[in-house]
Protein backbone atom coordinates (compact mmCIF):
# COMPACT_ATOMS: atom_id res chain seq x y z
CA UNK A 1 0.00 0.00 0.00
CA UNK A 2 3.03 2.26 0.43
CA UNK A 3 3.38 4.55 -2.62
CA UNK A 4 6.89 5.85 -1.93
CA UNK A 5 9.34 3.25 -3.29
CA UNK A 6 12.13 4.58 -1.09
CA UNK A 7 10.07 3.52 1.94
CA UNK A 8 9.95 -0.03 0.56
CA UNK A 9 13.31 -0.59 -1.11
CA UNK A 10 16.81 -0.31 0.26
CA UNK A 11 18.02 0.16 -3.32
CA UNK A 12 16.53 0.50 -6.81
CA UNK A 13 19.17 -1.95 -8.04
CA UNK A 14 18.14 -5.47 -9.15
CA UNK A 15 20.40 -8.27 -7.91
CA UNK A 16 20.74 -11.87 -8.99
CA UNK A 17 22.21 -12.66 -5.56
CA UNK A 18 21.91 -9.87 -3.03
CA UNK A 19 23.85 -11.64 -0.28
CA UNK A 20 26.87 -11.90 -2.58
CA UNK A 21 26.33 -8.45 -4.05
CA UNK A 22 25.86 -9.81 -7.58
CA UNK A 23 24.02 -7.22 -9.69
CA UNK A 24 21.80 -8.36 -12.57
CA UNK A 25 23.29 -7.76 -16.01
CA UNK A 26 21.58 -5.16 -18.19
CA UNK A 27 21.23 -7.62 -21.06
CA UNK A 28 19.39 -10.08 -18.78
CA UNK A 29 17.09 -7.34 -17.50
CA UNK A 30 16.26 -6.20 -21.06
CA UNK A 31 15.46 -9.80 -22.00
CA UNK A 32 13.26 -10.44 -18.95
CA UNK A 33 11.60 -7.01 -18.83
CA UNK A 34 11.45 -5.86 -22.45
CA UNK A 35 8.94 -3.04 -21.96
CA UNK A 36 11.01 -1.27 -19.29
CA UNK A 37 14.03 -0.49 -21.52
CA UNK A 38 16.17 -1.63 -18.61
CA UNK A 39 14.92 1.06 -16.19
CA UNK A 40 15.60 -0.53 -12.82
CA UNK A 41 12.96 1.49 -10.95
CA UNK A 42 10.27 0.29 -13.35
CA UNK A 43 11.60 -3.26 -13.03
CA UNK A 44 11.42 -2.98 -9.24
CA UNK A 45 7.76 -1.94 -9.48
CA UNK A 46 7.00 -4.99 -11.66
CA UNK A 47 8.77 -7.30 -9.23
CA UNK A 48 6.84 -5.82 -6.28
CA UNK A 49 3.44 -6.14 -7.97
CA UNK A 50 3.87 -9.46 -9.79
CA UNK A 51 6.71 -11.26 -8.04
CA UNK A 52 6.47 -14.09 -5.51
CA UNK A 53 7.87 -13.67 -2.02
CA UNK A 54 10.64 -16.17 -1.43
CA UNK A 55 10.32 -17.62 2.05
CA UNK A 56 12.90 -19.89 3.65
CA UNK A 57 11.98 -23.30 5.05
CA UNK A 58 12.59 -22.03 8.61
CA UNK A 59 10.29 -19.05 8.03
CA UNK A 60 7.59 -21.32 6.59
CA UNK A 61 7.87 -23.67 9.56
CA UNK A 62 7.72 -20.80 12.06
CA UNK A 63 4.66 -19.36 10.32
CA UNK A 64 2.96 -22.76 10.24
CA UNK A 65 3.61 -23.24 13.97
CA UNK A 66 2.25 -19.76 14.75
CA UNK A 67 -0.89 -20.39 12.67
CA UNK A 68 -1.36 -23.80 14.33
CA UNK A 69 -1.30 -22.13 17.74
CA UNK A 70 -3.64 -19.35 16.54
CA UNK A 71 -6.17 -21.96 15.41
CA UNK A 72 -5.97 -23.76 18.75
CA UNK A 73 -6.38 -20.46 20.62
CA UNK A 74 -9.47 -19.50 18.61
CA UNK A 75 -11.05 -22.90 19.27
CA UNK A 76 -10.25 -22.64 22.98
CA UNK A 77 -11.90 -19.20 23.11
CA UNK A 78 -15.00 -20.14 21.11
CA UNK A 79 -15.70 -23.69 22.29
CA UNK A 80 -16.39 -25.61 25.47
CA UNK A 81 -16.62 -29.17 26.66
CA UNK A 82 -20.44 -29.69 26.52
CA UNK A 83 -20.28 -31.98 29.56
CA UNK A 84 -18.59 -29.45 31.86
CA UNK A 85 -19.41 -26.17 30.05
CA UNK A 86 -15.76 -25.21 30.47
CA UNK A 87 -13.28 -24.28 27.74
CA UNK A 88 -10.36 -26.55 26.96
CA UNK A 89 -6.82 -25.26 27.56
CA UNK A 90 -5.02 -24.29 24.35
CA UNK A 91 -2.43 -27.04 25.00
CA UNK A 92 -5.17 -29.70 25.04
CA UNK A 93 -6.65 -28.39 21.78
CA UNK A 94 -3.19 -28.46 20.20
CA UNK A 95 -2.72 -32.06 21.33
CA UNK A 96 -6.09 -33.07 19.87
CA UNK A 97 -5.25 -31.29 16.61
CA UNK A 98 -1.99 -33.24 16.33
CA UNK A 99 -3.79 -36.52 17.02
CA UNK A 100 -6.27 -35.65 14.24
CA UNK A 101 -3.35 -34.79 11.94
CA UNK A 102 -4.66 -31.26 11.31
CA UNK A 103 -2.51 -29.62 8.63
CA UNK A 104 -2.16 -25.84 8.46
CA UNK A 105 -3.08 -24.25 5.13
CA UNK A 106 -0.93 -21.20 4.33
CA UNK A 107 -3.53 -19.70 1.98
CA UNK A 108 -6.34 -19.59 4.59
CA UNK A 109 -6.63 -17.39 7.65
CA UNK A 110 -6.70 -18.87 11.15
CA UNK A 111 -10.41 -18.20 11.73
CA UNK A 112 -11.48 -20.07 8.58
CA UNK A 113 -9.30 -23.02 9.50
CA UNK A 114 -10.54 -23.01 13.11
CA UNK A 115 -14.17 -23.40 11.96
CA UNK A 116 -13.25 -26.42 9.82
CA UNK A 117 -11.05 -27.88 12.58
CA UNK A 118 -13.88 -27.72 15.15
CA UNK A 119 -15.87 -30.19 13.05
CA UNK A 120 -12.91 -32.57 12.83
CA UNK A 121 -12.10 -32.39 16.55
CA UNK A 122 -15.69 -33.30 17.46
CA UNK A 123 -14.89 -36.79 16.19
CA UNK A 124 -12.32 -37.29 18.95
CA UNK A 125 -13.26 -35.04 21.90
CA UNK A 126 -16.54 -33.62 23.28
CA UNK A 127 -16.61 -30.14 21.77
CA UNK A 128 -19.33 -27.56 21.13
CA UNK A 129 -19.42 -23.88 20.31
CA UNK A 130 -19.90 -21.81 23.47
CA UNK A 131 -23.50 -20.67 23.61
CA UNK A 132 -24.62 -17.04 23.37
CA UNK A 133 -27.36 -15.87 25.75
CA UNK A 134 -29.84 -13.37 24.32
CA UNK A 135 -33.02 -11.68 25.48
CA UNK A 136 -35.93 -11.73 23.04
CA UNK A 137 -38.91 -9.44 23.58
CA UNK A 138 -42.14 -9.67 21.59
CA UNK A 139 -45.91 -9.07 21.96
CA UNK A 140 -47.82 -11.81 23.84
CA UNK A 141 -49.94 -12.72 20.79
CA UNK A 142 -46.81 -13.54 18.76
CA UNK A 143 -44.82 -15.52 21.31
CA UNK A 144 -46.15 -19.01 20.45
CA UNK A 145 -45.29 -18.61 16.77
CA UNK A 146 -41.83 -17.27 17.66
CA UNK A 147 -41.20 -20.20 20.03
CA UNK A 148 -42.17 -22.74 17.37
CA UNK A 149 -39.73 -21.16 14.93
CA UNK A 150 -37.01 -21.12 17.60
CA UNK A 151 -37.59 -24.82 18.18
CA UNK A 152 -37.02 -25.50 14.47
CA UNK A 153 -33.72 -23.65 14.76
CA UNK A 154 -32.82 -25.89 17.73
CA UNK A 155 -32.53 -22.91 20.08
CA UNK A 156 -32.82 -23.60 23.80
CA UNK A 157 -35.37 -21.50 25.75
CA UNK A 158 -33.94 -20.89 29.21
CA UNK A 159 -36.54 -18.59 30.75
CA UNK A 160 -39.87 -16.97 29.86
CA UNK A 161 -41.55 -14.08 31.73
CA UNK A 162 -44.45 -11.69 31.18
CA UNK A 163 -43.86 -7.94 31.26
CA UNK A 164 -47.18 -6.17 30.69
CA UNK A 165 -48.34 -6.98 27.16
CA UNK A 166 -44.96 -8.37 26.17
CA UNK A 167 -43.17 -11.65 26.73
CA UNK A 168 -39.46 -11.78 27.49
CA UNK A 169 -37.72 -14.99 26.46
CA UNK A 170 -34.13 -15.76 27.46
CA UNK A 171 -32.52 -18.19 25.04
CA UNK A 172 -29.19 -19.93 24.58
CA UNK A 173 -27.94 -20.45 21.06
CA UNK A 174 -24.94 -21.01 18.86
CA UNK A 175 -23.46 -17.58 17.97
CA UNK A 176 -23.76 -18.56 14.32
CA UNK A 177 -27.55 -18.46 14.68
CA UNK A 178 -27.68 -14.83 15.79
CA UNK A 179 -28.38 -13.37 12.34
CA UNK A 180 -31.13 -15.94 11.71
CA UNK A 181 -32.81 -15.11 15.03
CA UNK A 182 -32.53 -11.37 14.42
CA UNK A 183 -34.11 -11.67 10.96
CA UNK A 184 -36.83 -13.97 12.30
CA UNK A 185 -37.83 -11.55 15.07
CA UNK A 186 -37.91 -8.55 12.72
CA UNK A 187 -39.92 -10.41 10.10
CA UNK A 188 -42.44 -12.15 12.35
CA UNK A 189 -43.09 -9.15 14.61
CA UNK A 190 -42.89 -6.56 11.81
CA UNK A 191 -40.21 -4.71 13.73
CA UNK A 192 -42.11 -4.62 17.04
CA UNK A 193 -39.99 -7.31 18.70
CA UNK A 194 -36.37 -6.91 19.72
CA UNK A 195 -33.35 -8.94 20.78
CA UNK A 196 -30.52 -8.02 23.14
CA UNK A 197 -27.24 -9.84 23.72
CA UNK A 198 -26.81 -10.68 27.41
CA UNK A 199 -23.56 -12.63 27.14
CA UNK A 200 -21.40 -13.58 24.19
CA UNK A 201 -20.23 -16.84 25.76
CA UNK A 202 -22.07 -18.97 28.28
CA UNK A 203 -19.28 -20.86 30.08
CA UNK A 204 -18.60 -21.96 33.60
CA UNK A 205 -15.63 -20.14 35.07
CA UNK A 206 -15.89 -21.45 38.62
CA UNK A 207 -12.95 -23.43 39.93
CA UNK A 208 -13.29 -27.14 40.58
CA UNK A 209 -11.82 -28.28 43.88
CA UNK A 210 -10.40 -31.66 44.76
CA UNK A 211 -12.21 -33.42 47.60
Amino acid sequence: MEKDLDEVLQSHTVFTNVSKGEVAKKADLLKAFEDTKGDQTDICKIILTKGDLQVSEKERQAQAEATFKDIATIISEKCVNPETKRPYPVSMIEKAMKECHIAVKPNQNSKQQALVTIGKLKETIPLDRAQMRIKLTCPVKMVNKIKKLLKKLEVSVEEETMEGEEVVVIILMDPGQYRNIEDLVKQETQGVGSIEVLSLKEVRDDVETMQ
